[in-house]
This record gives C-alpha cells, sequence and structure tokens, in this order.
C-alpha cells in the first residue's frame, strides 16, 4: 500500500512571531523554521505502518518555496522513501493547496493519504477536508488511532462526546491529532541516507492548477499586551472588582 504524507514548513513552535512592521504579514527574516508538528505526527503514523508491513512505500509532498526541501529531508530521514516539492513562493491558501495536493494524488494513486489536522502558522483546519472532498474519497479527521484492515481503515477520532470510530473504504485521507502518537527523532545515519533519497521538485503550472487566491490579507496585528493581574484580600472585594472595574458581572 502506498502511504501519500503531506507535510508543511512553518515558523518552529518555539520562536516568538513578530509581525512586519507594515503588518503586512509574519516576518520570517532569520527566522528558525521546521515542520508543522501535526505533519510530524503524519509522517511518524505513515512510518509506524510501514514498519508493521502494512505500507510499502511512503511519498511525503509539500507545497512552498524551494527552502522547504529542508522539512522534506526531515521527512526522508524519518523513515519516508521518497519526496515531491510543489514549488511555489506565493501564499497559498487552504483550497489552493489542496487543489494542488489533489494534481499530486491523482498522479501517484495512494491507497491513504495522511495529512496534519491543521498548521500553526494558518490555523484553518481546512486542507484535509477540503482534499477529501476534491478527491471524493473518504475522510476520517482527528484521529488518535489508525487501524488498517484489509479494504478499509479504521480510524478513531476525538470529539465533544468522547471517541468515535468510524471504517473508511480504501482509498482514504485522514488528519492526525495531537495524541495519535509521538514523533520520532531523525538519527544520524538516516539524515546522511535522507540526503541521497529521491526529491521531486514541480510546479503548479506543470500540474495544470491555478492557485490564484480570491482571500486577500489585509493586515496582520500582533494580539494586544494583556495587563497585569492584581491581588485581592477578600471575595467581597475580587466581586467588587469584577463588577465595578472589569464589569463582566
Amino acid at each position: 500500500m502506498k502511504v501519500l504524507v503531506a507535510v508543511k514548513r512553518v515558523v518552529d513552535y518555539n520562536v516568538k512571531v513578530r509581525v512586519k512592521a507594515d503588518n503586512s504579514g509574519v516576518d520570517l527574516a532569520n527566522v528558525k523554521m521546521s515542520m508543522n508538528p501535526f505533519c510530524e505526527i503524519a509522517v511518524e503514523e505513515a512510518v509506524r505502518l510501514k514498519e508493521k508491513g502494512v505500507a510499502s512505500e511512503i511519498v511525503v509532498v509539500s507545497v512552498g518555496p524551494n527552502a522547504a526541501q529542508e522539512q522534506l529531508r526531515t521527512a526522508l530521514a524519518l523513515g519516508a522513501d521518497r519526496a515531491i516539492l510543489v514549488e511555489s513562493a506565493e501564499e497559498l491558501n487552504s483550497l489552493a493547496v489542496a487543489k494542488l495536493l489533489k494534481a499530486v494524488v491523482d498522479k501517484e494513486q495512494p491507497q491513504l493519504v495522511i495529512l496534519g489536522k491543521q498548521a500553526i502558522d494558518s490555523d484553518n483546519n481546512q486542507t484535509g477536508q477540503m482534499l477529501a472532498a476534491l478527491t471524493g474519497y473518504a475522510q476520517g479527521t482527528f484521529a488518535s488511532k489508525v487501524e488498517v484492515a484489509g479494504d478499509k481503515v479504521n480510524v478513531t477520532r476525538e470529539i465533544d462526546g468522547g471517541l468515535q470510530t468510524v471504517a473508511l473504504n480504501l482509498p482514504a485521507i485522514v488528519t492526525t491529532d495531537l495524541r495519535l502518537n509521538e514523533p520520532r527523532y531523525a538519527s544520524l545515519p538516516n539524515i546522511m541516507k535522507a540526503k541521497k533519497k529521491p526529491l521531486d521538485v514541480v510546479t503548479p503550472d506543470a500540474l495544470g492548477v491555478s492557485t490564484a487566491s480570491s482571500v486577500k490579507t489585509l493586515k496582520v496585528e500582533a494580539p494586544a499586551a494583556r495587563s497585569a493581574g492584581i491581588k485581592v484580600k477578600s471575595v467581597a472585594e475580587l466581586v467588587e472588582k469584577l463588577k465595578n472595574e472589569a464589569k463582566v458581572i
């Protein structure tokens, strides 16, 4: 079974994000970039499926600038077999990314596509669902457990009321939640081996996909600074301040 995993290049989660002076976007100059944490979980799950003998090949794909090859090489070091970069310097929305991934899916014909449920930069939680709609594949979102059984994949997903298990006919789309697994670290020998694994670079034009967006970012602002808290001596004083100063009761 071929597994396709989508990964995204984002600002490292340990980095404090800064907004550009002109409020046109996030300042990425001299900022450490890494693989989206939810995408790391997706790669790990694919590697575990291969270790179980369920998956025969893992293909990782990313949509982004040429520098995203770094994250693809990381995925290759973690256990993926080959990589595809859809190179685009544009700021693409979720639908454009889903269309590009759909073109890759049509070409590769994987039986299972695994994505992180959301990226920590845009936080949209849309691409996996859009890809499922475009391909017509069954989808299991927010997966905390994935089990492949014959021509089906059973996905345990987290919902407000607890856990829900759905059986999907393959081919299928699965988006990963935090509790699915704990990603491994790439070893130095595997990092060296990853340099020799195939990485193909294609363009949206070569895939025949238009990435024109109907949405435009007008302004990006940092959240307002929170004022310092205070201590009160009694419940009565707390109630008085909530009522007269904060005006929340």
